[in-house]
């Protein structure tokens, strides 16, 4: 991430350097240590959960993993030194600090919008597309576009090795190290525009129209019926027709709902990320527009603070929006109840074989892409149980036995 440094001619005196004042430091660094820290907690508990729970091994979820990766390294490359940089007002980590410190921040920028981008195309081909999805949406396919993803952007960021470079502002009563361009900052706008189209127009564009075609499925026209239940339920007598009919339907409506909730969620993600790298992202671009940058502290602050809070603000919106992940947090915290296991396991042998029943070949990747859309847990089914006895259930039976 650029530091808003530019480059001047040496041997030549910019004034009298006045540090920052006192509340800017205390207000930075406690801003930025609080987010840093919870940033880090929760990407970490978002991997641990997804590494640790068989169940939550889907692809979205490889995706949202692949985001803590590159969420935690923007936290750890950008984060921490801008700490030091308000404390010490000076670049402190040398010369090869500022090398590879600055190629992991753009490694984690990058990385980071590849992979909402990569979610977003999953969920528009796993909802839109659902046949296609169960062999196109699989977790060894999600391993797969995620190490390309890293490749290229590994490779993308490898320039700036050769961009970056630390340099001496001589000032009347100081000489300050910072850590910024090798040369003018007029030659980078290609590179800023580049960045700018890539990594933030193009995937929020794409988004948008994706997300809309997958709220017209969801939200305006409602799920087809699968046929062959209605050729089943032909064949049945008739209190197995009811019977069938209303699990049928408790089943449809449990994987509405909660593919409607995951992609809510998902698309605050990227609400989120638009919003909040909007400043930054801005001021970079007017600022190679400008011959001399517009570097007002408070103002850099604001968009630090916005760039960290979004990269620590993800777990938060899977806690609060995803019941699979709420349970898992709990548990990793240890305040989950016991068995909460079952459920999970009833849900992906449910969601398994109802990707059987309407896929055309016999054998598919287990961990399809529907595995995640089901948030069945403890309360989920003891609320079901307790529905009993339901208006469409004519004689008493057990939910275990569908």
């Amino acid at each position: 991430m650029e530091n808003f440094t530019t480059a001047r001619e040496l041997n030549h005196t910019l004034g009298v350097w006045t540090d920052n004042s006192l509340q800017y430091k205390v207000i930075s660094c406690v801003l930025l240590f609080v987010i840093c820290v919870l940033g880090f907690v929760g990407n970490v508990m978002v991997i641990l959960v997804v590494l640790t729970t068989k169940h939550m091994r889907t692809p979205t979820n490889c995706y949202l993993v692949s985001l803590a990766v590159a969420d935690l390294m923007v936290l750890s490359a950008a984060g921490l030194p801008t700490i030091t940089e308000s404390i010490f007002g000076s670049w402190v980590f040398g010369h090869y600090g500022c090398l590879c410190i600055t190629y992991f921040q753009y490694l984690g920028i990058n990385a980071s919008s590849c992979s909402i981008t990569a979610f977003t195309i999953e969920r528009y081909i796993a909802i839109c597309h659902p046949i296609k999805a169960q062999f196109l949406c699989t977790l060894s396919r999600a391993k797969k576009i995620i190490l390309c993803v890293w490749a290229f952007t590994s490779l993308y960021c490898v320039m700036w090795f050769y961009l970056s470079d630390i340099q001496e502002l001589v000032y009347n009563n100081i000489t300050i190290i910072t850590c910024g361009y090798r040369v003018s900052r007029k030659f980078y706008l290609p590179i800023y525009f580049f960045d700018y189209g890539v990594f933030f127009v193009v995937p929020l564009m794409l988004s948008a129209v994706l997300y809309g075609l997958i709220a017209r499925i969801l939200f305006i026209n409602p799920l087809p019926s699968d046929p062959k239940d209605k050729k089943k339920n032909g064949q049945n007598n008739h209190s197995n027709t009811k019977r069938t009919s209303c699990k049928n339907s408790r089943h449809s409506s449990s994987t509405a709902t909660s593919r409607r909730q995951v992609t809510k969620m998902l698309a605050v993600v990227v609400f989120l990320f638009a919003t909040l790298w909007m400043p930054y992202r801005t001021l970079v671009l007017v600022n190679s527009f400008l011959d001399r940058a517009y570097l007002d502290s408070w103002f850099l602050l604001f968009c630090r603070i916005c760039i960290y809070l979004n990269s620590a603000i993800n777990p938060v919106i899977y806690n609060a929006m995803s019941q699979k992940f709420r349970a898992a947090f709990r548990k990793i915290c240890g305040c989950g109840r016991k068995g909460s296991d079952k459920p999970a396991a009833y849900s992906v042998a449910l969601t398994y074989s109802a990707a059987k029943e309407t896929s055309m070949v016999e054998s598919i990747d287990p961990f399809t892409t529907e595995l995640e859309e089901l948030t069945a847990t403890d309360d989920l089914l003891s609320d079901q149980k307790m529905m009993f006895p339901d208006p469409c259930v004519y004689e008493k039976e057990n939910f275990s036995d569908a």
